[in-house]
């Protein structure tokens, strides 16, 4: 524990505590709007519908590009008649 001689340590001491705290509201302040920023981007109904786009584009590529090097084709259904 600090033991203060005088008024002015105190004085001193009190003010340097105030800054700090000041600093961490700021602190806090600017990391809240960072992620209101983040989420804000990251939710927008752009850039879901872009992202679920890209995804099925993405998919249907690879698809597409296995068919062509492995050569699977697609299986079809046949209908029977009941006899």
């Amino acid at each position: 524990m600090k033991r203060y001689t005088t008024f002015e340590e105190i004085d001193r001491d009190l003010k340097y505590l105030r800054l700090k705290s000041q600093i961490d509201l700021e602190e806090v302040k600017l990391g809240v709007n960072t992620g209101k920023e983040v989420i804000s981007q990251t939710f927008s109904p752009i850039n879901l519908i872009a992202s679920t786009v890209g995804s099925i584009v993405k998919k249907a590529f690879v698809l597409k590009v296995v068919d062509k090097l492995i050569g699977i084709k697609s299986v079809k259904k046949k209908e029977y008649e009941d006899d």
